[in-house]
């Protein structure tokens, strides 16, 4: 979610010389690689496969363990899809060019790409919110849990967030494809992001980034908002506790997502909300790449590594599969 500068096209730069129409756009994220492609084919191959995997696992272990059907997890299994699918959207794109030598994707495929790109960064950031929540109730309200943590509300909560995430992107493309695109055809990303697409068209796009920066800053702000409430009153409730031992106990049930939370943030932070003069095109490419892989590919081993629960569940797993062979 990009949140620009809100600077109108000029007549000059809409209607300045003879344009013909775009019908592809040429993705450059790793093109001035080229001596490192097999390199670069065989290490995001890796990363991709390692993602689907290690998400897999963590909604396998959730779905087979009765033990976490809990809301907590649930959520978790609906991250690991949305991670999965946000992984999904780009990177198979993005080897199959490396492998064809090509950079070319068509009109209908960026869009198509920048639809779901959207739309699984908004469910991240609802999902994080929501588990957040969750872990306010179990923490703060103990006693209420399970009465307000009711399998009707988490799933109104689920749908809600896939929804509203739909709408947000289905906002963007409809706009999107109302604009002209002329002349200029290269992207210098590895997949297809609004902001570029907004910058190459030499329509007036002082709508479509009006209503970017609106959805754009609603979309972080609400559950960026609700996160930090959260862990304002789970940190208030856990500083009455006693002991330093039972402080820990209690605090360590939210370390998984605190991980998640600071670096899924703190990345949306760095590739969008520094200053354009403070970035460098290989900066943004960079952050572009964390935001879109690795986060995705590191969430599973936050959670297995620091979560009991998925940890055994997991080992309970591995052990059936060893005992059939």
């Amino acid at each position: 979610i990009h949140v620009p500068s809100l600077r109108p096209r000029t007549s000059r730069d809409m209607f300045q010389g003879n344009h013909t129409r775009v019908s592809e756009f040429l993705l450059l994220g790793l093109s001035e690689q080229l001596e490192h492609q097999q390199l670069l084919f065989v290490l995001f191959l890796g990363m991709y496969l390692v993602t689907v995997v290690g998400n897999l696992l963590i909604i396998l272990a959730i779905s087979l363990d009765s033990y976490l059907h809990t809301p907590m997890y649930v959520f978790l299994a609906n991250l690991s899809l949305a991670d999965i699918s946000s992984i999904s959207t780009s990177v198979p794109k993005m080897l199959v060019n490396i492998q064809t030598k090509s950079q070319s994707i068509s009109f209908g495929e960026c869009v198509t790409q920048m639809y779901f790109s959207i739309v699984f960064v908004v469910i991240d950031n609802f999902l994080l919110g929501v588990m957040a929540y969750d872990r306010f109730v179990a923490i703060c309200y103990p006693l209420n849990y399970i009465t307000v943590m009711r399998p009707r509300l988490c799933t109104l909560l689920m749908a809600t967030s896939w929804l509203f995430s739909n709408l947000v992107a289905l906002t963007h493309t409809l706009l999107l494809v109302q604009l002209t695109f002329c002349d200029a055809n290269t992207i210098p990303h590895f997949f297809c992001d609004l902001a570029p697409l907004l910058h190459l068209s030499c329509s007036d796009t002082v709508l479509n980034q009006l209503v970017m920066f609106i959805l754009g800053s609603s979309v972080i702000a609400v559950p960026f908002g609700l996160i930090l409430f959260s862990y304002i009153c789970i940190v208030s409730t856990v500083l009455k506790i006693s002991s330093a031992e039972g402080k820990w106990k209690t605090f360590s049930t939210c370390g998984s997502h605190l991980s998640v939370v600071t670096l899924f943030y703190g990345t949306i932070i760095g590739v969008y909300f520094l200053p354009s003069s403070a970035q460098s095109v290989n900066n943004e490419k960079i952050g572009a790449m964390l935001f879109t892989v690795v986060t995705p590919m590191v969430n599973p081993f936050i959670y297995s590594l620091r979560n009991k629960d998925i940890k055994g569940a997991l080992k309970k797993i591995i052990n059936k599969k060893i005992f059939f062979l």
